[in-house]
């Protein structure tokens, strides 16, 4: 098709067919960094209660860069990628620190900051300040692969330059900012992933995967490995009411989160033999008036498999024990408050009246 027909048929579609989001309402970079943070590797009926929560709770990026940080990631709970959440709280802190509270209005510097990518940036840079600068996300890879016929892998160094070297050349010299919002939109809405609503589709002659029935064969993307496997056993020790947790220091999944003891053998134990405790957790066993074991758990992360069993251990409320390194008792009160993974909280949510 002729490129300069393009944004004006996809402008025209966003007019008519554009959902009624809140950040679309604004042009408050902070608010549009919120929304695009959230709703990164996250779907919009998803983030939009989130978005929702978070503005109500940090209305100013001075409110975020001053938020306490397990209050701040106990609010993002159920989001996944915390990594986000402390990105956040961190470029708050700097823009706060070093820039008086104010983004950088361009591309260039915005991308600078911690947890903004290139699609980031992009979107703030024309959303909030209009300059002509292209986003490219999962979305925007599909509709450009299927109406142009581009069958380069979206993963490879080489696809990502041809992508958005012609997403530079598409978008909108007159209005960037709602040419950004128009392609997401589409590809989120006509031009979905799965069943795209190819009958009524403005670019129906035009498109290349519709002409020859690629629709489900483009974008291109290199098979992802198969998620890892990981074997979970907790151990909830309660006693007098409370429960004993931690908080996740190590860089992995839900780091500064707050879960039980846990072991985790290479392979899957069905006992606590097999599992072959250590000696603080030996020692606590031993103490126990009664230890139960649960039903498994199956945790989906996006690249990894969590197969979780939670052994209860019940310590009677006169004895003294020594808990292993790490754990505090909390309680009831104190646990809600805590910043937790969903597998421990649909475990409490199962298990505890509190």
């Amino acid at each position: 098709m002729d490129y300069p027909d393009f944004a004006p048929k996809l402008i025209d579609w966003y007019n008519h067919h554009q959902r009624d989001l809140p950040w679309r309402h604004t042009k408050n970079p902070y608010f549009i960094w919120l929304s695009e943070v959230i709703l990164q590797q996250t779907r919009v009926a998803q983030g939009l209660p989130y978005y929702v929560r978070f503005t109500e709770k940090y209305p100013t990026i001075f409110d975020l860069a001053a938020a306490d940080e397990q209050e701040l990631m106990r609010l993002w709970q159920g989001l996944g990628y915390y990594s986000r959440a402390r990105n956040l709280h961190a470029t708050a802190k700097l823009v706060v620190a070093q820039l008086d509270g104010k983004f950088p209005e361009r591309y260039a510097d915005l991308i600078k900051l911690k947890g903004i990518g290139p699609y980031t940036a992009a979107a703030i840079a024309s959303f909030a300040f209009g300059e002509r600068v292209a986003v490219v996300d999962g979305n925007v890879y599909r509709v450009l692969a299927r109406i142009f016929g581009v069958d380069q892998d979206i993963t490879s160094t080489e696809g990502k330059k041809t992508f958005q070297s012609l997403a530079n050349v598409l978008i909108s010299p007159h209005n960037p900012s709602v040419y950004n919002q128009a392609i997401m939109e589409f590809g989120a809405v006509q031009c979905s992933p799965a069943s795209p609503d190819c009958l009524l589709c403005p670019f129906q002659e035009q498109c290349v995967a519709n002409a020859t029935g690629q629709q489900n064969k483009l974008p291109v993307k290199a098979k992802k490995a198969p998620p890892r496997k990981r074997f979970f056993h907790y151990f909830v020790v309660e006693q007098n009411g409370k429960l004993a947790l931690k908080q996740r220091t190590q860089k992995d999944i839900w780091q500064e989160l707050y879960d039980f003891y846990l072991l985790e053998p290479a392979a899957p134990a069905a006992s606590l033999d097999e599992l072959d405790p250590n000696d603080a957790l030996r020692a606590l066993l031993q103490n126990a008036s009664k230890i139960s074991r649960s039903d498994g758990f199956v945790h989906l992360l996006t690249h990894q498999t969590i197969e979780a069993i939670f052994w209860r251990v019940t310590v009677e409320g006169e004895k003294e024990i020594t808990l292993p390194e790490g754990l505090v008792f909390y309680s009831a009160t104190q646990i809600e408050q805590l910043p937790k993974p969903v597998l421990i909280g649909n475990y409490l949510v199962a298990n505890y009246t509190f």
